[in-house]
């Protein structure tokens, strides 16, 4: 019974990596559907355009997904940013002026914040876009040290999920999980405490065309930029 827990937590992990799915949401979240945009939901739900992008740390407002799911009610003990007094009629009228400003708004810094070590030695050969590619890649030769990035516990190891290889997810608190795909070996285990700088795995090229760890963070089930978080190198 505790394995089958387990597995079907790392299932609904697995589903918040892919930003895919169609359950049902509990309250205070709306599952993105084709046609959506920020300012359409956020009108939705008489809240603000930064709201939503504050609350979902969106990197790009144009860029959220059919099925993703997005929070349009405050976490508890979030202050609330006022939507103009005009937002109201728009809902109902043609007007989207303040949809537009809106929709440029920048992006904000999550409310809490995780201290990361770059997860391997390499070059990064592909950067974080929000669309494309949801986290980075380094290259690196076959069997090159993969290291957890923070301490955490794993809560995926396998290679269930298409287009990951062998992959884990590491889960570090309630908002935060760093995911290493491609991977040539796994060198821990699901239920697994790990320490930052951990080796956790063998860079690789399973389900990829060359030898590389692909690297993402994600941010109460976005997916943010992983750069921001790391030293420079």
């Amino acid at each position: 019974m505790v394995k089958i827990i387990r597995r079907l937590t790392c299932a609904s992990l697995i589903a918040v990596l892919a930003a895919c799915g169609s359950a049902p949401v509990g309250p205070g979240f709306y599952r993105v559907e084709r046609g959506d945009t920020v300012s359409k939901v956020a009108r939705a739900n008489r809240t603000s355009t930064q709201n939503i992008v504050r609350w979902n740390n969106l990197t790009d407002p144009n860029a959220i997904e059919v099925g993703q799911v997005l929070r349009v009610a405050p976490p508890p003990g979030t202050a609330i940013a006022n939507a103009p007094a005009s937002s109201a009629p728009a809902a109902r009228g043609s007007g989207s002026n303040n949809a537009s400003s809106s929709d440029s708004a920048p992006s904000i810094t999550p409310a809490s914040r995780i201290s990361l070590i770059w997860p391997a030695q390499g070059s990064v050969i592909r950067g974080f876009d929000g669309k494309s590619s949801k986290g980075v890649d380094i290259a690196g030769s076959s069997g090159t040290q993969v290291v957890a990035a923070a301490a955490g516990t794993v809560v995926y190891a396998g290679n269930g999920l298409r287009g990951y290889g062998n992959l884990l997810i590491v889960k570090h608190n309630a908002d935060f999980l760093t995911a290493y795909a491609h991977n040539r070996a796994l060198l821990v285990k699901e239920g697994q405490t790990v320490a930052q700088g951990q080796p956790i795995g063998e860079m690789g090229d399973s389900d990829t065309n060359r030898v590389m760890l692909h690297f993402e963070l994600r941010y109460k089930g976005s997916s943010i930029d992983p750069s921001r978080y790391l030293p420079a190198r």
